[in-house]
């Protein structure tokens, strides 16, 4: 119970923020392309309670938590609500708004980085702020790997949808409905690993390299 209790407070604000500013951006770049549905229902905030979901977002990743040991976590935020029909280019401006959320996902992580590093420099030693960086790092990786994921509705299959031919594009936007449950089949038959790890090295390598000039001039 010590354990699970430390877990929430390490990973509390980063998880909060991760999944505020994922949602926020979405309904920030719709309205940008035209659609202010997000903004009119005020889901354009950066307030985790606009977008927190008390069974998906806390009860559900508590739960799967303490039944698999934190083998296993998974959990979601409240949806944005998005009009694609609204959007200026529906087909193309969709891309945009789907990737509006991972790249929030990135930036975030790059700031828990530079957190991380300040630390470092300051000679803070403090166990609970540092894997409170550490942690805003992997959870805003995690949530960028798998939202890029090609699958609807997750974002990297609204942009799979929004490259393909129209022809194609309509039969893949018709596996929606059931993308949900095959991804957690994915996820449960560890198939989604093989994705999560490549896309996470990827951004964690290109986060420091970012961070390269910075990491120089502080050492």
């Amino acid at each position: 119970m010590d354990d699970l209790i430390q877990t929430i407070a390490v990973y509390a604000l980063p998880v909060l923020f991760a999944i505020t500013l994922h949602e926020a951006a979405h309904a920030y770049a719709a309205r940008y392309f035209g659609d202010s549905t997000a903004y009119m229902q005020g889901r354009m905030s950066l307030n985790p309670l606009k977008h927190v979901d008390p069974f998906g977002t806390i009860v559900i990743p508590i739960l799967l938590y303490v039944a698999t040991a934190g083998a296993f976590l998974f959990g979601y935020a409240k949806p944005v609500p998005i009009d694609f029909g609204k959007l200026r280019k529906p087909k193309r401006d969709m891309a945009w708004v789907a990737l509006a959320g991972p790249a929030a996902n990135f930036v975030m992580a790059l700031m828990w980085m530079i957190f991380a590093i300040i630390l470092g420099v300051s000679g803070v030693e403090e166990e609970f702020f540092n894997r409170m960086a550490e942690a805003g790092v992997l959870s805003n990786l995690v949530m960028f790997a798998f939202n890029l994921f090609p699958v609807p509705p997750l974002d990297g299959g609204r942009v799979l949808t929004a490259i393909l031919p129209h022809r194609y594009a309509y039969k893949f936007a018709q596996i929606e409905p059931y993308g949900f449950f095959i991804v957690m089949a994915l996820v449960m038959l560890k198939v989604l690993y093989f994705w999560m790890v490549p896309v996470m090295t990827v951004a964690h390598a290109a986060l420091r390299l970012i961070l390269s000039p910075l990491t120089i001039f502080l050492s």
